[in-house]
């Protein structure tokens, strides 16, 4: 992981931010995002100096467009604004994330299942 995305981890790991489960790293088939948020279908891209070379851009382009045929919505940010400017890039996170409605725990029964549907607590 890169610095900034070190950064950014520091606040989207453990439900840190408006109780959302983030992951980083997550493989969308052939392809990696770097944060990706499961219960929103939201993932979050760091982009680097290297993104910005014709070649890159058309790559980014083409996974963009890929994964978002499984429904998954993005939101960027480059390196630089993670470092300089962290503060703006959680708030613009958190403006994405609606506010979660806490379970209804009377009268619900747990599925019998063993399939969890990939989420991590």
């Amino acid at each position: 992981m890169s610095q900034p995305e070190y950064v950014l981890w520091y606040y989207l790991k453990n439900k840190q931010l408006k109780g959302y489960k983030f992951r980083r790293q997550v493989s969308v088939g052939k392809y990696v995002v770097d944060f990706y948020c499961p219960k929103l279908k939201l993932a979050i891209e760091l982009d680097g100096d290297s993104h910005y070379y014709p070649e890159a851009k058309a790559y980014d382009s083409e996974r963009s467009n890929w994964i978002k045929m499984f429904g998954i919505k993005f939101l960027r940010f480059t390196n630089k604004d993670v470092i300089e400017n962290k503060e703006a890039v959680i708030e613009t996170i958190a403006r994405h994330l609606p506010p979660l409605t806490p379970p209804n725990r009377r009268g619900t029964r747990r599925s019998s299942s063993p399939l969890r549907g990939g989420e991590e607590g």
